[in-house]
Order: structure tokens, then C-alpha cells, then sequence
């Protein structure tokens, strides 16, 4: 028969409980059938909601770089380092409100603030004095113009504000042709992942709350004895089922064989 089984959480004297790891991994595998509806339905649910609900955005990028040379044409090493000092500065102060309300005044955008604002990421290239400016929209050809235009009024307004020599455009934005988000593939992966912490949320909850007795070792730990024996739930040689689900021994069956052979 089914041994009863020990429940899962067993209190200790302590009153703290313990959780058995292998136990708990076998239980998820024997539920594994849950994990694979759970990969499936995530995975579908997450592709069509990235497919149907997430517009497609698309980013362009401009690159400024840092150095210009102070005098005539030449680029010292004093140019070189007050360039480096500077990037940190104007990736701060390109995002400031004046620099980006007269983006949207020359663009004549909809925009807030705040919004256009969300819209630009700004970045210095690792180990260089080159600042890349990225705008991210929904429409492209706005992702383009709004990444030259802060370049362009970056130029123009920062070096009046920290008295410093003009950066150069080194490299204007094109129009974007492949959408940078979503990601199909990273949301599917997502929700798929999301689904199987979820079950096994769920599963770990019914495992912890199962008070049943499953071993024998469990018994003991539980009652401090040791059961003498198991009683297994077979079919007993000499015993038989009834039609109407009764149990009948070996002597009743050919007690049954013998009036039936009377009557004849």
C-alpha cells in the first residue's frame, strides 16, 4: 500500500522547521509536467504581448568628441586632459533644461521635460573623450533629429556656460532602419522564467502544507519511535474482489464453486 507518509516541515525543538532539500527537489520532479506547461504558457503569453502591446522603438546615435585645440590648429597635451576633464561635466550638463527645452523649441516637439529628457541617454566611451548621444523614440526619423539637434545645441550652448573651447561633431546620426526594442527573444525568455518561479512558488507553498507521513524515518523523528512494521497496500495471495467490490478469501470462492455445482 501507499505508506503514510511524515509531513514535510517537522518542527524541531526549537520550534523551527526543516526543510528537506532533496525531498522538496524530488517533489518538483515529479511535478515536472507543471515546469513544462509553465515554459510554454510564459513563453506564448510574453511573445504575444510583445508582439501586439509594445510598440517598436528605434535609436540613433551622435558622437561629440572632447578636444579642441586652443590655439590655431594644434591640439596640445593641455587640450588633451582639459578634454578629458570635461566629458563627465557635459554628460551632466547636456541634460539640463535649458540645453533640452531649446532641443524641443528647434524641433518643435510635444514633448516635456521631462519626457525628452527620459528619451536621451548620454555616455562617455570607456577610455576616450568621445561622448555618444543616443534618443530613442518610436519613430526613427524624430530618433535621428533629436540626436543631431543635441549635439548641434550642445556645441553651441556648453562651451558659453563653462568657458571652455567647442567640442566637435564627430559623427551625426543616421536613420535608424532595425527597431532596438523590444526584444522578442529576452521578453520570451523573460516570461518563461517569470512562469516557472511562479509554480514553483505555488508548488513549495503545497509542499510546506503537506502535513502527510511519508517514511518511517519520519515517524521516529517525528514521535521519537520506531514503527515495527510497514503494511503494504497489495493484493493478498487468497483473496480475491467481489463484483460489487468485496473481498472474499479462497475457501468462499469454492464454497460458491460447490452450490453452484448442486444446483446444477
Amino acid at each position: 500500500m501507499e505508506q503514510k507518509q511524515l509531513a514535510n516541515l517537522r518542527p524541531t525543538d526549537s520550534n523551527e522547521v526543516e526543510i528537506d532539500l532533496l525531498d522538496l527537489l524530488g517533489f518538483y520532479l515529479s511535478k515536472i509536467y507543471l515546469f513544462i506547461i509553465a515554459v510554454i504558457v510564459g513563453a506564448v503569453v510574453a511573445g504575444l504581448y510583445t508582439h501586439y502591446c509594445l510598440p517598436d522603438q528605434f535609436t540613433a546615435t551622435s558622437r561629440m568628441y572632447m578636444v579642441s585645440a586652443s590655439s590655431d590648429s594644434v591640439v596640445n597635451l593641455t587640450d588633451l586632459n582639459l578634454g578629458t576633464s570635461l566629458s563627465n561635466d557635459y554628460v551632466v550638463l547636456m541634460k539640463s533644461r535649458p540645453v533640452i527645452e531649446e532641443v524641443i523649441d528647434k524641433l518643435d516637439l510635444s514633448y516635456s521635460y521631462e519626457k525628452l529628457s527620459s528619451m536621451v541617454s548620454l555616455s562617455v566611451v570607456s577610455g576616450t573623450r568621445i561622448i555618444s548621444i543616443s534618443a530613442t523614440s518610436t519613430d526613427p526619423e524624430e530618433a535621428m533629429n533629436i540626436a543631431n539637434q543635441m549635439a548641434k545645441t550642445t556645441k553651441v550652448q556648453l562651451p558659453k556656460v563653462m568657458e571652455s573651447p567647442s567640442p566637435t561633431i564627430v559623427e551625426e546620426a543616421v536613420l535608424p532602419t532595425q527597431k532596438s526594442a523590444p526584444s522578442m527573444k529576452r521578453n520570451v525568455l523573460i516570461g518563461a522564467l517569470l512562469m516557472i518561479v511562479l509554480v514553483a512558488g505555488v508548488l513549495t507553498v503545497i509542499y510546506l502544507m503537506d502535513d502527510t507521513i511519508k517514511t518511517s524515518e519520519d515517524v521516529e523523528k517525528m514521535f521519537g519511535v520506531m514503527p515495527l512494521s510497514v503494511i503494504p497496500d497489495v493484493e493478498i495471495e487468497g483473496f480475491a474482489i467481489d463484483e460489487d467490490g468485496g473481498r472474499r478469501t479462497f475457501a468462499d470462492r469454492m464454497r460458491k464453486k460447490k452450490k453452484g455445482g448442486a444446483k446444477r
